[in-house]
């Protein structure tokens, strides 16, 4: 970021504030409340997040089946010809080899690799195999808008599994996650034993060996449809389906740590020649450059960085983008917008123009289409291109908000 640019929105992802997120109108509607209801976010940030678990007893079924149910589940494994990553198979702690369930289909130009055997993964799930469902924020939208919901409210990275076990089974041995989670029962029942950390707050690389004694547990718990269970990174666990199967979501929340902004501060520093000159024999290092980090380590300039990674790194959900596109033939003044209620983003006002961020793109608008861009960026309720504010004439105006659709940013309420 250049010393002209001004960020006029930026939030600390380091420190959340839930009350200065986007509005409701902007978000998967109450994805957090969904979560943790009837515990607010101050609540669960202040008592809980990254110090202790949490679990919600609800006695709620169907609460998460908008996520995704156990329906949605069978569809997905058996109507949509799956491939891996998406999915594996695993039982007694031990990944069941996925040559054992998938296959290679020949095609032109290339093959579709790892594409499911239903019959096979009906077979090895039935015998006691957890099935597990990856990263569904990327390939089933429900899950995607609920954890653009929970980054929205939260400003982290989110990701979202799916296991779907069977009775009597268990998945995985003793372990610990290196990233904090929120646990969905979405059907069944399942029972948690929980242990003190072994090691607290484990970075990526810092994955713990079951062949440690974690102990006796300090919770055991048996999730019901509806449960939620929080647990902070680095707290081992084990779950096991009783007599019902089971299925729950995890919900991986990603933080930056102080270690991220150190590491993002130093990258910063490639800018200064002084970082850029050969080490000394001696390993030794000019005094001055321990202020030259530490100049890069302001606050402001912290929270600045960790926006912008989270910004740049959230990926575009794009419901009915073809339909969209094509319907800016038939735009006019009158046509109804909105803000796409999955996009964060910010926008920096730089000299002469403004620079709006938002999905890992850069869309930079020139002066006189400065206002516009800003009315549309924080509106929160539909509205169309005669009613933006600025000198734009109603070609330029059209020009604008087509541009603003065909990136994803907008998009048109009648479609």
């Amino acid at each position: 970021m250049t010393p002209a640019t001004r960020p006029t929105q930026v939030t600390p992802a380091t420190t959340p504030d839930v009350a200065r997120r986007l509005p409701a109108s902007r978000r998967a509607p109450g994805a957090l409340e969904l979560t943790l209801d009837p515990v607010t976010a101050a609540e669960f940030l202040a008592d809980h997040f990254e110090r202790r678990p949490l679990h919600l007893a609800r006695d709620e079924a169907g609460r998460f089946d908008a996520v995704l149910s156990d329906g949605d589940v069978e569809r997905i494994v058996c109507d949509g010809a799956i491939r891996t990553p998406a999915f594996r198979l695993v039982k007694d702690g031990a990944q069941i080899p996925t040559s054992a369930y998938t296959t290679d289909i020949p095609w032109r130009p290339g093959s579709f690799s790892g594409t499911v055997l239903v019959d096979r993964v009906a077979q090895e799930h039935a015998a006691g195999a957890t099935l597990v469902l990856q990263a569904l924020h990327l390939h089933w939208r429900p899950a995607a808008v609920y954890c653009r919901g929970l980054e929205s409210a939260l400003g982290w990275p989110m990701q979202a599994n799916a296991y779907r076990t069977p009775a009597s089974s268990r998945g995985f041995d003793v372990h610990h996650d290196t990233h904090d989670v929120f646990v969905l029962q979405v059907a069944g029942h399942k029972r948690w034993r929980v242990y003190q950390p072994v090691v607290e707050l484990p970075l990526k690389t810092q994955r713990w060996s079951s062949g440690v004694d974690p102990g006796e547990p300090v919770l055991d718990v048996t999730l019901e449809a509806g449960d939620t269970l929080y647990l902070p990174r680095g707290w081992p666990h084990a779950a096991t389906s009783a007599d019902a199967d089971s299925l729950h979501i995890t919900v991986g929340l990603h933080p930056p740590t102080r270690l991220d902004a150190l590491r993002a501060a130093l990258t910063a520093c490639a800018d200064d020649v002084e970082f850029r000159r050969a080490l000394d024999a001696t390993g030794a290092l000019p005094g001055e450059l321990v202020e030259r980090l530490a100049a890069r380590l302001e606050p402001a300039a912290v929270a600045r960085r960790a926006r912008r990674a989270f910004v740049d790194g959230r990926r575009a959900i794009l419901e009915g983008q073809l339909t969209q596109v094509h319907a800016l033939k038939g735009l006019t003044l009158r046509s109804p917008l909105e803000r796409r209620p999955t996009v964060i983003a910010d926008l920096d006002r730089e000299d002469p123009g403004v620079r709006l961020r938002f999905e890992g793109k850069e869309v930079y608008l020139p002066p006189q289409a400065a206002a516009a861009v800003a009315a549309a960026h924080a509106a929160d309720a539909p509205f169309t291109p005669g009613e933006l504010p600025g000198p734009l004439d109603a070609a330029g105006r059209l020009v604008l908000v087509s541009r603003l659709v065909r990136e994803g940013f907008l998009r048109l309420v009648d479609a």
